[in-house]
């Protein structure tokens, strides 16, 4: 390995070490007895969202295979977060770096890359994982190819990846050994890692994954067939896919739930009231989801923990989710599941 290599490395840990672990939210949902519920915040990041944590290990894993050297071009297919954080990552180490984005990507995602040095290459949006493999050979680049590596450049047996940080956290809490852990899936990274941990560690904890509207990986979780595709993408950022990326794994999985876009907008509306903040479109889907699963242990006289995750902060969303217009345009009604939550919220019904 390079002296180069070993100084690229360095700087990653040291990264790390000067950022402190994420927070563990505890949820207080006062219809409910016996049941508590917590939120991993991961907007916290520098780059702020849980893509800091891949990019990290996408470079790492990079670094480590010989694939990114002194002078390599980093690609990436990524319109959002993962660019973020991959840009931050590429110019702590010196390194150029290309985002392949749809022509369509907003000036607000297009800004947040290039602030970190990136450049974006738009394309149209079925073009991008064939045009990221091209611009790697014709630039001797190196493709990060998130959805191929995402669930396996992260050590899921420790490193302090997201489930050993999660249990951790959790560890002098009532019920330190969660009854589910509910997340969504991008990449399937997060999910493959948790579902792993959770194995290794044998813990009796049960994983669900939220999956959005026109995402094909609840069909093909229900069905076992890794071939379907969508022929529309997810409203959802950040997660849902048109079709079953490699990262995907559905052994590790105890369920999943589909959650229809207008209740992950409602939900991000809700808790902006009970945490004073606005949370990204897919915390709406994964705290959905994870409300559902505590009425049903609630209606079955269960007790126990909850566990889901705060992906990003909702300021990256001002002119789509937290815009009336916007919604009303695109035909999104609230109302019903505003009034959901509310009963919820309320009596502990869903």
């Amino acid at each position: 390995m390079s002296d180069w290599c070993h100084q690229a490395i360095s700087k990653i840990e040291a990264d790390f070490r000067r950022s402190a672990d994420t927070h563990l939210l505890r949820i207080e949902l006062p219809a409910i007895e016996g049941i508590r519920l917590y939120l991993k915040d991961e907007s916290t990041h520098p780059t702020g969202s849980l893509k800091h944590r891949l990019a990290r290990s996408l470079f790492l894993y990079g670094l480590c295979n010989g694939l990114i050297g002194q002078n390599t071009t980093i690609i990436e297919a990524s319109s959002g977060s993962t660019a973020v954080s991959e840009a931050y990552f590429a110019r702590l180490l010196g390194l150029p770096f290309i985002a392949v984005v749809p022509k369509s990507t907003s000036q607000e995602k297009i800004d947040k890359i290039t602030f970190y040095d990136g450049r974006c290459h738009f394309v149209e949006p079925t073009e991008i994982y064939a045009e990221s493999e091209r611009l790697a050979g014709e630039l001797d680049g190196h493709y990060m190819d998130q959805f191929t590596y995402a669930e396996r450049a992260t050590d899921w047996r420790g490193n302090n990846n997201i489930a050993e940080s999660i249990f951790a956290q959790m560890s002098h809490e009532p019920d330190p050994v969660p009854a589910w852990i509910v997340v969504s899936a991008g990449t399937g990274g997060t999910s493959a890692t948790i579902g792993r941990f959770i194995r290794y560690r044998c813990h009796d904890t049960q994983l669900c994954v939220a999956d959005p509207e026109n995402s094909v990986f609840y069909d093909a979780y229900l069905s076992g067939d890794r071939s379907l595709t969508s022929e529309r993408g997810s409203n959802i950022e950040g997660i849902g896919r048109p079709r079953v990326e490699p990262s995907f794994v559905p052994s590790v999985i105890e369920r999943m739930i589909r959650v229809p876009d207008a209740a992950s907008y409602a939900t991000i509306h809700f808790l902006q009231e009970l945490l004073d903040r606005r949370c990204g479109g897919s915390t709406g889907t994964n705290v959905y989801a994870a409300f559902q699963i505590i009425a049903e242990m609630a209606a079955a006289g269960q007790t126990g923990s909850v566990v889901s995750m705060l992906c990003d902060g909702g300021e990256r969303y001002l002119d789509t989710y937290y815009n009336a217009e916007w919604l009303a345009e695109r035909g999104f009604d609230l109302d019903p599941y505003r009034r959901q939550l509310a009963g919820f919220y309320d009596n502990g019904k869903f």
